[in-house]
């Protein structure tokens, strides 16, 4: 029989990769058994010349056609992401995720019986909870506060850490430096898979709290805490800035992860590495002595999105923390790449 399929690489991480690496159309030359370098019969079972020029199919014309038209990378980073997104470990964490915003809105329910806000019964928790019981739509402000110093940054560096070791642990990673991904469109793809990771934590903690919310409490006007009353559209659309905002402080904590990810070949230092830093700097960040370094902190300007919940809005404090993350992003991208692209990948 002719040796129409390549044998899968040893090594792989469970069933998340498919035979040689991303894409077998990119790195096995179509699997129809008559590619060039296949012994296929011809006609009349004579065999044909492996010239390295046998004509492509006509059936894989218009594959071959609409990767043409699109955008370069994006099969790998589509396929990346589906990858990240089947793990058990990312699925768990988004469940995690979804499961905090209901917790706290029944807390809120069973502790205020449905009337009045937390403060009148000598309660406290995270900013905004004293109004959840008058608007639904502060569940959404109250989860992303309460889910943005702790548990969504260490979801984050688990993902993030686990990009580059994870792949060097398991032994995959020579496979996917191969042509014609390289090392800085595979470190490119790597940190895009992480950014949509930063997008969907943050999008499954903003709609389980918007549908709790919506589900627990009244929904109407929504009062600022400038004071001022906007429509519910108009808070709504606040509630879905807020969270790209939050998704956007959470790059530079990625790129730091990718750096970390490259400096091992074990997934699970990277992990904790990374989840450790992350801690770390939210201890550091409340010691008084360290005022000097607290404003580089890449968790510094956090919680800024408050300031998007005032009217009219205030962007100082926004501004800086998405600048801060644009630095975070291009120091440890880079490097991440120069460490990438002098590694010597041995497994």
């Amino acid at each position: 029989m002719a040796d129409a399929e390549r044998p899968t690489a040893t090594g792989d991480r469970g069933s998340e990769r498919t035979t040689g690496g991303r894409g077998s159309a990119e790195t096995t030359g179509g699997r129809d058994g008559a590619g060039a370098g296949s012994p296929a019969a011809g006609p009349g079972g004579a065999p044909r010349a492996a010239s390295g020029t046998a004509p492509r199919s006509v059936a894989g014309a218009p594959a071959a056609a609409s990767r043409a038209w699109s955008l370069p990378g994006a099969g790998l980073l589509a396929d990346e992401v589906r990858t990240t997104f089947r793990r058990g470990r990312t699925l768990a964490l988004l469940g995690v995720l979804a499961a905090i915003p209901v917790l706290i809105g029944i807390a809120v329910r069973i502790e205020t019986g449905g009337g009045g806000g937390l403060d009148a019964h000598g309660g406290g928790g995270p900013a905004f909870a004293s109004q959840i019981t008058n608007n639904g739509l502060f569940l959404v402000f109250t989860a992303l506060a309460a889910t943005l110093p702790v548990f969504l940054p260490m979801a984050v560096g688990v993902v993030a850490g686990d990009a580059i070791a994870g792949e060097a642990g398991a032994g995959t990673l020579r496979y996917l430096l191969v042509a014609p991904a390289g090392r800085t469109r595979l470190l490119l793809t790597k940190y895009g898979a992480v950014a949509v990771f930063c997008a969907a934590a943050t999008a499954v903690v903003t709609l389980a709290a918007l549908l709790t919310g919506l589900a627990l409490f009244p929904a109407g006007d929504l009062t600022t805490i400038s004071g001022t009353r906007i429509g519910f559209g108009e808070g709504v659309g606040r509630a879905l800035l807020i969270a790209l905002v939050v998704a956007a402080s959470l790059l530079g904590l990625a790129a730091l992860g990718l750096f970390v990810s490259t400096l091992t070949n074990s997934g699970i230092a990277a992990m904790a590495t990374t989840v450790g830093l992350v801690i770390t700097v939210q201890i550091l960040d409340v010691i008084p002595q360290l005022s000097a370094l607290q404003p580089y902190f890449f968790s510094r300007h956090w919680l800024a999105f408050a300031d998007l919940v005032r009217d009219p809005l205030l962007w100082d404090d926004v501004v800086k923390n998405l600048g801060l993350q644009a630095v975070y992003v291009a120091v440890f991208g880079s490097l991440a790449w120069a460490r990438l692209g002098t590694k010597d990948i041995t497994i």
